[in-house]
């Protein structure tokens, strides 16, 4: 089943982003090498793709997971979680309708 992965950052986290980015890229990319990730990426703070020093105000993942025990495992293990990026994390079943 997919589910859907949002991480909020805290405030001023840019740094420790960057920092902890190519640990958290790789996670991604073992998923999508394994053919379950449906998408993923950043929510720019501000109205831009690349809004420089205002960073990023969170992130979403859809990922296919054989439960939510193991979504929420796996997010919990995420390096943005480790380095204090995201301040909350949700998990959620997600079903997807569109595009078929």
């Amino acid at each position: 089943m997919l589910y859907a992965i949002v991480g909020e950052d805290r405030p001023d986290s840019l740094a420790d982003r960057l920092a902890a980015r190519p640990a958290h890229l790789d996670r991604l990319k073992a998923l999508e090498a394994e053919g379950r990730l449906l998408l993923a990426g950043p929510f720019p703070a501000i109205d831009s793709p690349d809004p420089g020093p205002a960073g990023f105000s969170g992130s979403l993942i859809v990922a296919e997971f054989s439960s939510l025990a193991a979504a929420r495992s796996w997010a919990d293990a995420d390096p943005y979680v480790a380095s204090g990026v995201y301040q909350a994390v949700s998990v959620k079943p997600f079903k997807k309708a569109l595009p078929a």
